[in-house]
């Protein structure tokens, strides 16, 4: 039993989250002012995405299949026309003065025009509803391919944020690595510790330095991602807030979001208009044994410039009738669409129930993903300030020579690692989240414009360039 009446809100975050962050935002300057927000990133990838602008173009040319189906059923209008000449020889034929006439030299001309009108025509009134279904389908895939849009904008954007804190987290650790190497070359001037700790030392502030500079081209690229998917290039982005709450989805309850899931996902109501569309066509297919019934009304108009019975050169006729065509035998075509249409049916029916078996397992799989991600963004908040206490420590180790240096970098590396899982966990939740509510067929530009409520203008990520010395484009 589907549980059509339960709808998950959209992102479903706290109404007093909203209601504080929105008195905030007033106080606020402009977003404009600092970086480009997610809204706006989303319409720049809207308007130009060549994914979406494919898929449109795909629906109106399936949009295009019923005025075909239905033009079957509507009168038909044909027309010809023709002029000829002829030459036509006339045996024994004489003049009044007993003169021979060798033949006769004519021009003829003519039209024809004819209109048809589909009394009874079953396979075509099943081809209509069959195109009418398709295009149904193909709306629900469109609009599959707009939320979908809405996830890779989304994916892009913090994959930006994901690597600015990398960069951010790495260039912490060098900048603590240097001042430990310092501390310990002083040490080691003095005679306090060995050369071994100032090798130690090096080593750990040379790897810190590479990791910078990848963390610096992997900034660079995820900027280049998003070009790519908006068709601007963006300098500065707006950072998640750290108001961004971290809840569970409401409702709490797998089933609920999967029994929704299945009675709303896009792509599982695409395979259900596939599959009437193809029953449609079985029907189609099966009634190419029956006969047509079309009502004809022809009119006619010949001119002739030779000689005939009558002693007249014009003709013109009027026929009304009705036609029936009735189909004897084809070589067997009609009996192997029928087999063919049949199988299409079963094809349709295996991809819905894959549809619906693939969504089920995601949905199960995502509910689990955001409820995991809550507690772990959590545990990750503790792992920061158990790792810095356990720096703390460490240090306070070392000044007294129970700890080594090694056992320093180690503390400080897990700081600042504790510190981008953190960052990642919440890029994490607020993904997984989107995809969710995608997979209810419920996302929307919505959902992200409540989520860019949670940005954060004044810290916004600055795009770098110095590493390849390129320049900023225009455009964002």
């Amino acid at each position: 039993m589907l549980l059509t009446s339960i709808t998950p809100k959209p992102l479903l975050w706290p109404s007093l989250w909203i209601a504080l962050t929105l008195a905030t935002l007033v106080l606020l300057p402009s977003h404009g002012a600092f970086g480009e927000d997610l809204v706006s990133v989303y319409q720049n990838a809207r308007d130009n995405d060549p994914i979406l602008a494919a898929a449109q173009a795909s629906f109106a040319a399936t949009r295009e299949r019923v005025p075909q189906a239905r033009a079957r059923l509507l009168p038909n209008v044909t027309g010809s026309a023709n002029r000829s000449e002829t030459t036509r020889d006339l045996p024994g034929a004489t003049l009044a003065t007993g003169q021979a006439i060798p033949s006769e030299k004519f021009f003829s001309h003519g039209w024809n025009a004819q209109l048809r009108q589909s009394l009874f025509d079953m396979p075509s009134w099943f081809a209509l509803g069959g195109a009418k279904a398709s295009v149904r389908a193909a709306e629900f895939e469109l609009e599959a391919q707009r939320q979908d849009l809405i996830v890779r904008v989304l994916q892009a954007y913090l994959n930006v944020l994901r690597a600015q804190d990398r960069l951010d987290t790495t260039n912490a650790e060098v900048t603590a690595v240097q001042r430990q190497l310092e501390q310990v070359q002083q040490r080691f001037e003095v005679g306090l510790v060995a050369i071994t700790d100032v090798l130690e030392s090096q080593a750990a502030f040379d790897n810190t330095e590479v990791r910078r500079i990848q963390a610096i081209s992997d900034l660079e690229i995820a900027f280049e991602t998003l070009t790519t998917l908006t068709g601007s290039s963006f300098e500065r982005l707006d950072r998640l807030s750290e108001t961004l709450p971290i809840v569970n989805p409401d409702p709490f309850d797998e089933s609920a979001w999967v029994d929704t899931a299945l009675s709303s996902n896009l792509a599982i109501r695409a395979a259900a208009e596939q599959l009437a569309a193809s029953r449609k066509d079985v029907n189609s297919k099966r009634s190419e044994h029956l006969p047509t019934v079309a009502a004809t009304a022809t009119q006619s108009h010949n001119v002739s410039g030779g000689a005939n019975f009558f002693n007249s050169d014009t003709t013109d006729t009027t026929v009304y009738g009705v036609q029936i065509t009735m189909p004897i035998y084809a070589g067997g075509l009609t009996r192997s669409r029928n087999r063919e249409s049949s199988a299409r049916v079963t094809q349709a029916e295996e991809q819905l129930r894959n549809q619906q078996l693939t969504v089920t397992r995601d949905t199960r799989n995502l509910f689990l993903s955001v409820t995991t991600d809550v507690v772990r963004v959590k545990a990750r908040l503790r792992a920061i300030k158990s790792a810095q206490s356990a720096l703390d420590a460490t240090e306070t180790g070392y000044e007294v020579g129970t700890r080594n240096i090694v056992d320093v970098l180690q503390a400080q590396q897990r700081l600042f690692g504790s510190q981008f899982d953190y960052a990642d966990s919440r890029y994490n939740y607020v993904l997984n989240l989107m995809r969710l509510r995608q997979a209810t067929g419920g996302l929307s530009a919505t959902d992200l414009e409540q989520l860019n409520l949670f940005t954060d203008a004044e810290n916004p990520v600055v795009r770098i360039f110095s590493l390849t010395g390129r320049q900023p484009s225009s455009g964002g």
